[in-house]
């Protein structure tokens, strides 16, 4: 295809040139779009309304709005929230309204990255949503019901996307190497199934970014006879440096560190493993996973293994210390380490309880015998009478003691486990309180 100066051309990317034009073209989505379901039904019947579709990049989230307008002979209006703003806005309605009152014909208009747009710029949209001057269709990679206002959210339904599947990205691939109109080039392009198989698995089911690789790949192609093949070595090239998807800041990223946690939570050091290369490979910074890997230590393990938060700790500094790829052995190290350590909550349950007792109790006064007393006066009125220093007691305990408010003297916070080192501890207090009142059966 010509892309000079004086060319009559204009430079389209190859995923912009395969891009489906009838809801028997597109790939993916069976769950919307199969047969009798209900989005399908409501396209072919031509009965639209506003919408929301929610997924991640290259499933086909503006292609689907397109051919909505397409089989609804709509007026077609599309602006992107990263680039425009109210007036870009005003523009489009006017528009719509304009093919509404001289042409008698609907106006999609599509929102591409809608969540970008603040409060004050989707309530534009609602007067028009309302009185039916277009059909709103917004296109997000956010969880809508984070980043919508509830206003336009409530006028909308949302439909989920979901990333292609392999197979369908192999669809994806072959169709575009069989179409002569495509732009690859008129010599005969092929790949072989390895390269098939990895150029697949490097598109982590973006349908767009495969064929932005497959074009790439194509330039660099391998001439053999009167054909191009593009194989293992080529597809290295074209990978080198890419990684998988992931969004730094919004819902991949949550829910992969979610992932992770759990999976260190729930003893499965193979899943902790993988979610946590996933994130490495996406690009996250090993520095926010290490300061996640202590949180994890002290809310998941506590003392029924103490080890862990050090372990977590060092691998923290090794990493700020050697850098890549040093480091995030060592955070693999951790990882495995708190997924197969003994669990416990105890202490994140106890400051929790604390922390919520604190904030809606009075703030009780310290008992007499607990207060410093650094001056004479202080003693006068009793500051620390009384007190047990617990080193001048048998077995350094001063049984029976108490540290707590009045109010809160049988109070317990911190019920440890009978697992890992929090077995030892339990047993430990038990005794104790067997000194404090060896008549008096331990409050549960």
């Amino acid at each position: 295809m010509p892309t000079d100066l004086f060319s009559q051309q204009v430079y389209r990317p190859l995923a912009a040139r395969m891009r489906p034009a009838t809801l028997d073209g597109f790939y993916g989505q069976e769950h919307l779009i199969g047969p009798g379901k209900p989005l399908r039904e409501a396209i072919e019947s031509g009965a639209l309304h506003s919408m929301i579709f929610w997924g991640p990049p290259g499933v086909g989230k503006t292609t689907l709005a397109k051919i909505i307008a397409a089989s609804a002979d709509a007026h077609f209006e599309s602006i992107s929230a990263v680039l425009c703003g109210v007036k870009e806005i005003r523009a489009s309605i006017a528009k719509a309204t304009e093919q509404r009152d001289l042409c008698g014909r609907k106006t999609i208009l599509f929102v591409d990255e809608v969540h970008r747009f603040n409060k004050s710029q989707q309530d534009a949209f609602l007067p028009f949503v309302e009185d039916g001057t277009v059909v709103f269709i917004g296109a997000t990679t956010e969880n809508p019901s984070f980043e919508l206002n509830n206003a336009l959210l409530s006028r909308c339904r949302v439909y989920v996307l979901k990333s292609l599947e392999v197979q369908q990205i192999k669809t994806v691939i072959q169709q575009a190497l069989a179409d002569q109109s495509s732009g690859l080039g008129e010599r005969q392009l092929k790949l072989d199934d390895q390269a098939l198989d990895l150029l697949a698995a490097a598109s982590d089911g973006d349908a767009r970014r495969v064929l932005n690789l497959l074009e790439i790949a194509n330039d660099l192609a391998t001439e053999q006879g009167d054909q191009a093949v593009i194989d293992k070595q080529v597809l290295e090239q074209v990978l080198v440096g890419d990684t998988r998807r992931f969004d730094k800041g919004g819902e991949y990223f949550y829910d992969q560190i979610s992932a992770l946690h759990k999976s260190v939570r729930g003893s499965s050091p193979d899943a902790a493993l993988y979610w946590l290369c996933r994130m490495l490979d996406g690009g996250c910074d090993p520095i926010y996973i290490a300061r996640r890997l202590v949180r994890m230590a002290s809310e998941d393990i506590g003392n029924a293994d103490p080890r862990a938060l050090d372990i977590c700790m060092k691998a923290w500094d090794v990493q700020e210390r050697l850098g890549s790829p040093e480091g995030e052995l060592a955070l693999a190290q951790a990882v495995v380490y708190i997924a197969i350590a003994a669990k416990s909550n105890a202490v994140y349950s106890a400051y929790n309880q604390t922390m919520a007792d604190v904030r809606s109790l009075p703030s009780y006064e310290v008992p007499m015998h607990l207060r410093n007393a650094p001056t004479s006066l202080m003693k006068e009125l009793d500051y620390g009478k009384d007190y047990r220093y617990a080193h001048n007691e048998e077995g350094g305990y001063a049984a029976g003691e108490t540290y707590l408010p009045d109010e809160l003297a049988d109070k317990q916070y911190y019920f440890p486990t009978d697992r890992g080192l929090e077995k030892k501890i339990a047993e430990k207090l038990d005794y104790l309180r067997s000194l404090d009142n060896p008549n008096k059966k331990d409050k549960k």
